[in-house]
């Protein structure tokens, strides 16, 4: 019998058609919404491979229902939306897509750099709303992003990427990383420093780490009133990193001047949602990934992943904990 493929939203034609040749595939077929957990709950015990989002939850409680799973391939490089702990106690694979939107990511968080910096979206919004009616020396100036200071949390793959582009703009540029990449230092001219040295003199803070325990509210008010007046702070990790509460007493306050957001502790951030009322926010639907060759590289990763593992083999990203 054929193997049967759960994929929670509908992947390109061509790559459909790919596993449609091998297994029995189902498929999510709402782009606009995740898949609903009761359809999840009641599918997990009959597929071999799933193909989720970061959106879809599989946590123990469904983990334990799927008695015949045997790979979980994520379409993403973060996976924190998965026990990986039980999958692997239960002997199931779990694949994600790393390196292939290392680029694109960087040049998402340099786009919010700029734009929160030079208050694009608030111009943008001064001219359309008829309100600009003459030039006036001080209207809507931002703050300067060449020469400045730029102080990097998590120096991986984006980090990396992010100080290539950095370095165009003349910055000087500061990190704070678990581990210290002193090949990374003598590379690009780059400064290891502790977390409170490098908000306490960075003009921009760029939030890069993986989302873990560890890492959990770990920039909260604290660490916001370390931060200069006139600094920024950039998000295009993981919502749970930044407390928002306590980013929106800091933004409310001028405890800091403004904030690039591309993640949020909930997604999608509620309408109501105070960050989307405040003027020194630039907020973006998590779209740090979101160009077509990109998210297709992806997709490509996730079926080869998929189908290695269920025709027995290892797949090239598997996650190991």
């Amino acid at each position: 019998m054929r193997q049967k493929v759960l994929i929670t939203r509908k992947p390109p034609t061509y790559l459909m058609e790919q596993l449609s040749a091998k297994f029995d595939v189902e498929t999510w077929d709402f782009e606009d919404q995740p898949i609903r957990r009761d359809v999840l709950i009641q599918k997990i015990d009959k597929i071999e491979g799933l193909l989720c989002l970061l959106t879809d939850t599989i946590d123990n409680d469904l983990l334990q229902k799927s008695d015949n799973l045997k790979v979980v391939s994520n379409l993403a490089v973060g996976y924190d939306n998965i026990d990986v702990n039980n999958a692997q106690l239960r002997s199931i694979q779990v694949t994600n897509t790393p390196g292939i939107l290392t680029e694109t990511t960087a040049d998402l968080t340099f786009a919010l750099i700029l734009t929160t910096a030079r208050r694009i979206i608030e111009a943008s919004n001064e001219l359309r709303s008829g309100k600009w009616k003459t030039w006036s020396p001080f209207m809507l100036a931002g703050m300067d992003v060449h020469n400045s200071t730029l102080g990097i949390i998590g120096m991986g793959e984006i980090g990396t990427a992010v100080v290539k582009r950095a370095k165009g703009f003349g910055m000087k540029i500061l990190y704070y990383n678990r581990t210290r990449k002193k090949h990374l230092e003598e590379e690009h001219g780059i400064v290891y420093t502790n977390l409170d040295e490098l908000l306490q003199t960075s003009d921009f803070v760029s939030v890069l780490t993986p989302l873990t325990p560890e890492t959990q509210n770990m920039i909260t008010l604290n660490e916001l009133k370390m931060m200069k007046k006139t600094s920024i702070l950039i998000n295009t990790s993981r919502g749970g990193i930044i407390n928002e509460n306590d980013l929106i007493t800091a933004l409310k306050s001028e405890i800091i001047l403004g904030a690039g957001l591309d993640v949020y502790e909930q997604e999608p951030i509620p309408l109501d949602h105070q960050l989307l009322s405040l003027p020194n926010v630039v907020t973006l639907p998590h779209i740090g990934s979101a160009s077509v060759q990109t998210r297709m590289k992806m997709w490509e990763l996730a079926v080869l992943n998929l189908t290695i593992g269920l025709e027995g083999g290892t797949p090239p990203n598997l996650v190991q904990k």
